[in-house]
């Protein structure tokens, strides 16, 4: 019988990516958090637990050495939907192989990746289940198997689910690990469930795998929060759910009660958090009881951070995909949804709750509060060629009718075995992958672009964006959130820090900015051209004529609006 006392536990964190919950840095998920929980709970010391992230281990060989030494290793990964992603790469299948061989100990794998592994993490794929030689593999919850293979001496476990009281002990007994993650602690966000399962049974989804929604009560999510931050976080999600505004109910009804005791009890234990967003709302909640669901979305307004976003799953505005893959939601029903959510919340800070949607040249210079964003995906049973002019003209309609989306996402389905698309596979998205690509390139071309300039039009500030890499001369960079919007700043600026920004222009899916307030005084010949209205020769003419006093002393004309980007400091040395 193996002590826990004595065990050394190496968790190693591959990236999860699932329908109602992500974990791809700057996200942390849940599953190393509770595992560490589990593992403390079954008696392993703090201290001889060690956490260390896919990138971490590519970035420094010498911390394969956690991997070889340990006890117990124990891998968390798994891919359920596509994507591509800027904060860090997810392990392949080869770098999980590696972790088993390279292990002395026992391995364990756990995570989403028992539900299939595809040879990239990309749409129209097919997967399959795999052990990748590891000793064990969790059907059930990872830390749930954690905890009875400690308990029980390293020598097998129950493939279960864990229950409500363990996570509610897991969650806050596991926080410490945050501590070893490479973004702690100012460019960190926590993915917090408040449920999981769903009480709908799409046919491309593996959020039904895990049953029917079970909720976590309001103090427990918000005892974790309270634990989370006193290691120093204090950017939040409330991102592992199918449906927020079922939360606290039957899986199907709003619960404005059980909301107001969440956010509000947030809000008291954290009270000096920067980010709290959300991500999945099912609009079928909206139609099917507004009343209640309008009351909802007031409360997550009044408490969340701006630039929230409510991921909408659509999926297709086609209503023949919709009967043959069990999707809930119609386009009408959808777009009222769209509606109430943008009346409800997508008003903008400095205005009053509820005069959304706000736009246009009188509406503060701040993102709304709360949007939603629309998921469509192909590759579907019953996808025809209609179908792709169908989900363009619903977005067609949502602009044109004077509502804001945050972001839309369109993907090719992946199958995985359990779900009903694992009979029909990747057949019909590689047959339409030429259809897909025209159809997504106009969507993003007379869409995305006008959407975008609604949504953060010129003069948007970005409070806090993290300047993450280089490229083609600019800086790119993104805030914390949901969602959160890739920005362009002219000029190589220094990696790791957070500068506020100004919107100047739109891309499809991103902006360009300058750093807000742009100091005239200082400001490059890039920077002054990046503002609207400003040539060259302008540019020229402001750098010529510094130092300014006042930006009123730039006298460039009516036609830019320099004082909504621009301030004048001292020069150093200046008399």
């Amino acid at each position: 019988m193996t002590d826990p006392e004595t065990l050394s536990v190496t968790i190693v964190d591959g990236y999860v990516d699932e329908p109602a919950h992500f974990g791809v840095p700057p996200y942390i998920s849940t599953y190393p958090r509770y595992t560490a929980g589990a593992l403390v709970d079954a008696g392993v010391p703090r201290e001889r637990i060690t956490y260390h992230t896919i990138d971490g281990l590519r970035d420094e060989p010498d911390r394969w050495r956690d991997v070889d030494e340990a006890d117990l290793m124990i891998y968390i990964g798994g891919m359920t939907v596509p994507g591509k992603y800027v904060g860090g790469t997810p392990a392949e299948p080869d770098e999980v192989r590696k972790l088993a061989w390279t292990a002395n100990g026992t391995s364990l794998m756990g995570g989403p990746v028992k539900f299939g592994v595809g040879d990239e993490n990309a749409g129209a794929t097919e997967t399959e289940r795999q052990d990748l030689d590891f000793d064990f593999v969790a059907k059930g919850d990872v830390e749930a198997a954690v905890y009875d293979l400690v308990t029980g001496g390293l020598e097998g476990f129950n493939n279960r689910m864990r229950d409500i009281d363990e996570v509610s002990r897991w969650a806050q007994e596991g926080a410490f690990i945050v501590e070893h993650h490479p973004n702690h602690p100012d460019h960190l966000i926590a993915e917090l469930e408040t449920s999981r399962g769903c009480a709908y049974r799409c046919s491309f989804c593996t959020e039904p795998l895990y049953g029917n929604p079970s909720f976590r009560p309001p103090p427990t999510v918000v005892g974790e929060v309270d634990a989370l931050s006193d290691f120093g976080v204090k950017h939040f999600r409330l991102g592992r759910q199918a449906d927020i505004l079922a939360y606290g109910g039957d899986g199907e009804a709003p619960n404005p009660d059980a909301l107001r005791q969440l956010y509000s009890g947030i809000r008291e234990v954290a009270p000096d958090l920067e980010t709290l967003h959300l991500d999945n709302m099912n609009p079928i909640t909206i139609v099917e009881w507004p009343e209640q669901s309008r009351e909802g979305i007031r409360i997550i307004a009044e408490h969340n951070t701006p630039g929230d976003t409510a991921a909408f799953g659509l999926e297709s505005a086609d209503p023949v995909v919709q009967e043959a893959n069990n999707l809930n939601v119609t386009a009408e029903e959808c777009f009222e949804a769209v509606k109430i959510v943008n009346e409800e919340a997508g008003w903008r800070p400095g205005e009053e709750p509820g005069d959304g949607p706000s736009f246009g040249p009188d509406a503060p210079n701040r993102l709304p509060k709360l949007l939603p964003g629309i998921n469509l995906l192909h590759g579907l049973k019953a996808e025809r060629e209609e179908t792709y002019e169908r989900n363009r003209e619903f977005l067609q309609r949502v602009y044109d009718e004077g509502y804001m989306l945050r972001r839309i996402n369109i993907r090719q389905v992946m199958a995985f075995d359990g779900t009903e698309m694992s009979e029909t596979g990747a057949q019909i998205a590689n047959e339409h992958k030429q259809l897909f690509k025209r159809y997504k390139k106009r969507v993003r071309e007379e869409i995305d672009n006008p959407m975008l300039e609604r949504v953060a039009p010129r003069g948007t500030v970005l409070p806090d964006v993290h300047l993450e890499y280089h490229q083609d001369g600019k800086t790119f960079g993104r805030q914390l959130g949901t969602y959160p919007l890739l920005v362009g700043i002219p000029g190589e600026r220094e990696l790791g820090r957070m500068i506020d920004v100004a919107v100047v222009d739109h891309g499809y899916r991103s902006v360009t900015g300058v750093p807000y307030p742009l100091d005239l005084n200082a400001a490059s010949m890039d920077e002054l051209t990046a503002i609207p209205g400003i040539g060259d020769r302008t540019a020229g003419d402001i750098v010529v004529n510094r130092p300014y006093e006042a930006v009123t002393e730039a006298d460039l004309g009516s036609e830019v609006d320099l004082e909504g980007f621009a301030t004048t400091r001292a020069l150093e040395g200046a008399d």
